[in-house]
């Protein structure tokens, strides 16, 4: 008997060691497949903020909270089953659906700079004049919905990224990993956009703060200080936001061409970011990825200018076609 319950602890000691390791191994995979996101995931907590501007300070963790509840929607019921299904039945669409999402990415941020040297005045009067004409819960259904549709184009690019950056060994590692990716991306961005909306309000309740008091000056110096630094902090996020868009569109793009045997762009990125940073006498592991990451930006800011004009003229038009047929085929069977 004494033998025979050694062998079973043995038993189990060797099966936690494997559970174990197995654990390790699955947040070993989920960090670094998020890692390789971090550039999406920079975009997707810059565009947030933007979505609370016109709200009262009382709405905005609300409203935080709804678009977070939307994202894992996003991300654990349509997209991790989808990214699955995809890996099973058609792995070779995962690189093409990548390149098609940095494409959009590259559009989206080259738009914005876009719509800054050039602003179309006549569509931004037509949206001020739509908002002012729904009540207010409307205006906040709207403004969530438009954020979690946001949301998962970014979540898409999120998900197909861990996809591509884990092996495909075991579907169940994979879905754990999407998962847990997906959950901790999730939590990551919209914990940190809860912070910068709510940054203000911990500043003016520090500044209200009397100054005369010893222990309270300090505090109070802090808040003014938060006051009014942050709307340069939310508006460097948005710039920070549309580079991410570019130079990570733009990355997806040169690696999906890598891997279809157009490797001399990101050969030549990477051989331009070793020679400077072998020139440079500090930090050559960042000097390195500054310059690939900029001429990530230039080549993606090159498909978005090209992007715009297909984007507008072409799909656009052909999207209102579908929509406007669909809209025709619904009436008509409800009659």
């Amino acid at each position: 008997m004494s033998v025979g319950l050694m062998a079973l602890l043995d038993d189990i000691a060797a099966l936690a060691k494997v559970a174990a390791a197995s654990i390790d191994d699955v947040a070993g995979q989920a960090v670094k497949a998020g890692t390789k996101a971090a550039g999406v995931v920079i975009d997707d907590t810059a565009v947030t903020p933007r979505y609370l501007t016109d709200f009262s300070p009382a709405r905005e963790l609300p409203i935080i909270g709804r678009i977070a509840l939307g994202s894992l929607k996003n991300k654990l019921l349509i997209l991790l089953p989808a990214a699955l299904a995809l890996s099973l039945l058609l792995p070779q669409a995962i690189t093409p659906l990548l390149m098609i999402g940095g494409a959009y990415l590259c559009y989206e941020g080259a738009e914005k700079i876009y719509e800054l040297l050039i602003p179309h005045g006549a569509q931004a009067h037509e949206a001020k004049l739509e908002t002012v004409t729904v009540d207010a819960k409307s205006f906040e259904d709207q403004k969530i919905a438009g954020a979690i549709k946001t949301d998962f184009i970014l979540s898409a690019e999120i998900m197909a990224i861990t996809l591509a950056a884990i092996p495909g060994d075991s579907t169940l590692k994979q879905a754990i990993i999407l998962a847990v990716v997906g959950i901790g991306i999730t939590a990551a961005v919209y914990g940190v956009v809860a912070l910068i909306v709510k940054a203000d309000d911990l500043g003016l309740a520090l500044a209200h703060l009397s100054p005369t008091s010893s222990a309270a000056a300090p505090l109070h110096m802090t808040g003014r200080a938060i006051v009014r630094t942050m709307p340069y902090v939310l508006s460097a996020l948005g710039t920070i936001g549309t580079a991410a868009m570019i130079w990570v569109g733009g990355g997806i793009i040169l690696h999906g061409l890598e891997a279809y045997g157009f490797g001399w762009p990101m050969h030549a990125l990477h051989d331009a970011g070793a020679a400077v940073a072998r020139s440079v006498p500090f930090a050559p592991a960042i000097v390195a990825w500054l310059v690939e990451a900029a001429g990530a930006g230039v080549v993606g800011f090159g498909v978005g200018l090209l992007a715009i004009p297909l984007t507008s003229r072409v799909l656009a038009p052909l999207w209102r076609q579908v929509k406007l047929h669909t809209r025709n085929i619904v009436v008509r069977y409800r009659i």
